[in-house]
């Protein structure tokens, strides 16, 4: 079983949050998987020191830093190909809404990167099922509309998912939420206060959801 990472730059603040996005690595290896990992080659929003919260004053690459999580094996987004995968698979962190589409800023009007609207349309169309960990629902949701989906238990998110057409269905760590029409599969990360072993258990649950339904 192949599966696709999309990573969203390197750092909980302005990229991929690191834990979520090692622990689906060791997720698809321990299931038995092999993945590919991808980020788009676009500029970054901004880069936050995230040792004091602040914005700095410089310019960074998300393909660039998600290959700081990826050892350097890493492919642009554009490049990805959903016949060549089982499935596909987004991490959090606030990378995903500020990086991969404008949520962050714009919430239900948010825009999408034209490459990572393709790649989730496509993996759609063909049947792929797609794994969203995190704040990653909300991207999912932005593109497919009436899918089930979860990031938790946080009310505000919740009420802009169902805004964008989806339905929100609370879940705690290890929980994951599969929407079987969809073929997507949610679990909240660290949108749950949590500790790295609830982070790792999501991801292992993420990921044997979507084995099971690639084996179907």
């Amino acid at each position: 079983m192949k599966f696709a990472i999309i990573l969203s730059g390197c750092g909980v603040f302005d990229g991929s949050e690191i834990h979520e996005a090692t622990m689906t690595m060791l997720a698809v290896v321990r299931n038995g998987g092999v993945y590919d990992i991808f980020a788009p080659d676009v500029k970054q929003h901004h880069v936050i020191n995230h040792l004091t919260g602040e914005t700095m004053k410089e310019s960074r690459n998300v393909l660039v830093e998600s290959a700081r999580i990826a050892r350097g094996k890493i492919s642009p987004l554009s490049s990805y190909n959903a016949g060549d995968f089982d499935a596909i698979i987004f991490p959090g962190g606030f990378g995903v809404a500020k990086n991969l589409c404008t949520y962050a800023f714009e919430g239900t009007d948010c825009d999408v990167d034209s490459v990572v609207e393709k790649v989730i349309r496509e993996s759609h169309d063909a049947g792929k099922p797609i794994g969203a960990l995190c704040i990653a629902p909300v991207l999912i949701t932005r593109i497919l509309g009436a899918v089930n989906v979860t990031i938790g238990s946080d009310k505000a998110t919740a009420e802009t998912i169902e805004q964008m057409g989806g339905i929100h269905t609370g879940a705690s760590h290890g929980e994951v939420i599969i929407d079987r029409k969809n073929r997507v599969v949610t679990n909240p990360c660290y949108m749950i206060d949590g500790t790295i072993d609830d982070i790792a258990t999501g991801a292992d649950n993420v990921v044997k959801a979507l084995i099971e339904m690639i084996s179907l």
